[in-house]
């Protein structure tokens, strides 16, 4: 079977939108596994790629979360307050720098040792974004601001530190449905982290 890259011919791109983001439709002929080609046609919503942290106190097993407005879950019948772990676009920033930005941005605690511990494609029938997930180690002295995200890109989150288990009952109730998230939650909870080493 060829490549990928030889089983993609782009015939057309169209740009839809580019107020907030971009937002194109592709046409495009596709090689089927049969031999055949098939004209298709998607619309392609790129906004950049991302990063993702979990912040976590081992000593005291608790988690820094934030709690914030997103108005398209809300429109989708949700009350639209989400608690999400920190996360942000890169910006054309390195990951791991990013994600320390946006971590102090939106929670107040600075981190400087953060580890990446995957990559995922959050919704690949429809937006280019990959998204890169980090833990990070907090404690008291992490504190530097009282956090909430910066006024200018409109932002207001309410910071808030749980413990990982009523973290993860707010999951399993179905209070924390932020799909980074509960893959963040997942993963603290497969590897144990709160585990002393």
């Amino acid at each position: 079977m060829s490549n990928t890259a030889e089983r993609v011919n782009i015939v057309e791109s169209e740009v839809l939108s580019h107020d907030w983001y971009l937002l194109k439709k592709i046409t495009f002929d596709y090689l089927r596994n049969n031999g055949e080609w098939q004209r298709q046609t998607r619309e392609v919503y790129d906004r950049g790629n991302g990063a993702a942290i979990l912040l976590f106190n081992r000593a005291k097993k608790t988690v820094v979360l934030t709690r914030q407005f997103r108005l398209p879950v809300f429109v989708n019948g949700h009350d639209g307050l989400l608690i999400e772990v920190a996360a942000g676009l890169l910006d054309g920033a390195a990951p791991e720098v990013r994600i320390r930005d946006e971590a102090e941005e939106e929670t107040g605690y600075r981190v400087h040792h953060v580890q990446k511990v995957f990559e995922a494609y959050m919704s690949p029938g429809s937006v280019t974004e990959k998204l890169h997930f980090f833990i990070a180690e907090y404690d008291a002295a992490s504190k530097v601001s009282e956090g909430g995200g910066l006024e200018e890109e409109t932002e207001e989150l309410e910071v808030l530190e749980w413990t990982f288990d009523d973290a993860l009952e707010a999951f399993y109730r179905g209070e924390i449905c932020d799909a980074k998230t509960i893959m963040l939650l997942q993963y603290a909870a497969m590897k144990n982290i709160f585990a002393t080493t």
